[in-house]
């Protein structure tokens, strides 16, 4: 018996559970994984892995693997997987909603609250938040550049798309960005050893496949051409935040620059307001693409509120999902190309890039206005580094810092 024909003997054994099963599974992980995705992936393997074995070592390494490939939120890729593993479709969607509506309604409760932060304190405090912010994507930066560009070709590619998206003055420039990693990827960063290919323990039919890149391609097409035609504000919110999931590339943190490209430069959220947000964020576990919640509910133009929060939770998980399924049937065949390895390279570098120059405009240059700001980023950069404190330590530091500076 071949390897893949042991991993669909497993799949097929172990695809005995509910999704009622896989979702109080799932709402106990998004209570409770604080620290962003590589620590999620520790809690999944605890609790999938480790603890209830609904899949095996070799076939969760291989999950991770092809869920790091794509763009998309991988924490939640890989669990929408192991509940599409254990209970099938319905298994897959019952573990994204348990994964995730625990951080998406803390944080729309969050946006119903900030407005009541007002006075010296209030204010003390929403600055506290985006002061967090800072030193979480500076922590951010710091350990995606050590692991996406440890050589020349890719510190270069880092620096050539941190330089566009700093001097360029269009609404596309991050997608420019991104476009030249992949360029320069594919010309300078070919590998040369031979390309591993892991096989993927969940099988989805080809047809399935087809469909959910159909769609994925669909949307991403037809969603602005909707929004042209209409010039209806949901039709637009549903497209700008659609477009930030499909092009998250290294981690959820790289949304933030192109959340703030949606939603700020159209004037839809202020950045005091998405900066706080993003700061909250940190504070509560499950994934950071629920701070699209946030920002659906305090969007100035209606749709927003509840029904806001609800249509960019959905619309900027959509796409990496639905490109999930679309390249599980492919998975094998096209990752071992040593081309897609090279672009994929590349277009990592990029995103490093383009998360650096967030951190500078509009993260250091609206947050940090004199010694005392630096001095709380410092302290939070530090607790995140030196000491690997959790981020809700460093968002309750740099709170009460914030609070007891607008006093004294």
């Amino acid at each position: 018996m071949n390897d893949l024909t042991a991993t669909a003997e497993v799949g097929r054994a172990r695809r005995e559970g509910s999704a009622l099963e896989v979702l109080w599974v799932a709402t106990k992980l998004g209570l409770t994984s604080f620290g962003g995705p590589i620590a999620h992936l520790g809690y999944f393997h605890d609790e999938y892995v480790r603890r209830r074995k609904w899949l095996d070592e070799q076939s969760y390494a291989d999950l991770v693997a092809l869920c790091q490939f794509a763009p998309g939120p991988t924490s939640s890729k890989v669990g929408f997987s192991i509940g599409l593993l254990r209970a099938g479709y319905r298994g897959g969607l019952a573990a994204w909603v348990g994964f995730t509506l625990p951080s998406a309604l803390a944080l729309l409760l969050f946006a119903y609250g900030a407005a009541a932060l007002s006075g010296p304190v209030g204010v003390g405090v929403l600055h506290g938040l985006k002061l967090v912010a800072v030193a979480i994507v500076a922590q951010a930066v710091w350990g995606m550049a050590r692991a996406l560009c440890p050589d020349r070709p890719r510190a270069s590619i880092a620096g050539v798309a941190a330089v566009l998206v700093l001097l360029g003055t269009s609404a596309f420039s991050q997608l420019a960005a991104i476009l030249v990693g992949a360029i320069l990827g594919a010309w300078l960063c070919r590998p040369s050893g031979e390309v591993r290919a892991e096989h993927a323990p969940i099988k989805v039919s080809r047809r399935v496949g087809v469909a959910a890149l159909v769609a994925f391609f669909g949307l991403l097409v037809g969603l602005p051409l909707l929004r042209g035609l209409t010039g209806s504000q949901a039709i637009a919110m549903a497209d700008a935040f659609y477009r930030a999931g499909a092009l998250v590339f290294g981690g959820g943190h790289v949304v933030l620059p192109l959340l703030r490209e949606a939603v700020v430069a159209p004037g839809w959220v202020g950045d005091d307001a998405f900066l706080a947000g993003y700061g909250a964020a940190q504070a509560v576990p499950g994934p950071l693409f629920t701070f699209a919640t946030y920002l659906g509910a305090v969007m100035g133009p209606p749709p927003n509120g509840v029904l806001g929060a609800a249509l960019g939770l959905v619309a900027i998980f959509l796409p990496g999902l639905l490109l999930h399924l679309g390249t599980l049937p492919f998975w094998e065949s096209f990752r071992r190309r040593a081309g897609t390895q090279a672009v994929m390279r590349g277009i990592n570098a990029a995103v490093v890039g383009l998360l650096g120059a967030a951190l500078y405009s509009p993260i250091w240059t609206s947050a940090v206005r004199g010694p005392r700001d630096f001095a709380v980023a410092l302290v939070g950069f530090i607790l995140l580094v030196g000491w690997k404190a959790p981020p809700f330590v460093v968002v309750a530091v740099s709170a009460l810092a914030g609070a007891a500076f607008a006093l004294f």
